[in-house]
């Protein structure tokens, strides 16, 4: 098994790279500064805001099964629909919406028939919120989702698998301490998603534990 994952320098990225290497799987580390990525992993060095360059660092990979889309941020300070940095809204929209469509669309000439690609989202995505805190970080994790959505649409008669995942919340930088989710757990459950035969679930959202969530 060959497991792309972006954001594989800190949190759950980093523990999803650790207990892949710990499965026997290859491991390709897609990290933001150079030496960020755990060892024994192959490490790639990409900025996510920079999608015209994803296709070229990617371009070198063979014989990907999966990808995970895990890089991510939490968005500019001011993310108030009446008061908006909207340049922050704009990088937080490239980042956790646009680069997981650039890595899809980069790593797809690297995997065949029967791949998977992940992309983890959030519980803020969820269209039933009427919650305005973080909008921006809401608004592009909503975006993924129909993005994936599309994408396992088209992908379909290729028998690769696209899926959503909700990982909680969790205790990394971006969760804080007082987060309810053990970053090794959620990582363990992603993996067996990403572990799952290529149109298994695709196109839907679901929990990190496998079960089927509400778009």
């Amino acid at each position: 098994m060959h497991i792309v994952i972006t954001g594989a320098g800190r949190g759950i990225g980093r523990e999803m790279a650790l207990q892949a290497l710990a499965r026997g799987w290859q491991v390709t580390a897609i990290v933001r500064r150079a030496g960020a990525a755990p060892s024994d992993t192959a490490e790639l060095v990409a900025d996510m805001r920079d999608l015209d360059a994803l296709a070229q660092i990617c371009a070198g990979l063979r014989g990907v099964d999966v990808l995970v889309n895990n890089a991510g941020v939490i968005g500019p300070a001011r993310q108030a629909t009446l008061d908006m940095d909207f340049a922050g809204f704009a990088e937080t929209l490239a980042v956790n919406t646009l680069a997981p469509l650039a890595m899809a669309q980069a790593v797809l000439p690297a995997m065949g028939d029967g791949g998977r690609i992940v992309t983890i989202s959030s519980q803020m995505a969820w269209m039933g919120y009427a919650k305005s805190d973080r909008i921006a970080y809401r608004a592009s994790k909503a975006a993924v989702n129909k993005v994936m959505q599309g994408l396992a649409t088209d992908l379909r008669p290729r028998g690769i698998g696209v899926v959503v995942v909700d990982p909680g919340w969790v205790r990394t930088d971006m969760g804080g301490p007082d987060a309810e989710e053990d970053p090794a757990v959620v990582a363990a459950g992603i993996l067996d998603i990403a572990a799952q035969d290529g149109l298994a679930d695709t196109g839907r959202f679901l929990r990190w534990t496998g079960e089927e969530r509400d778009f």
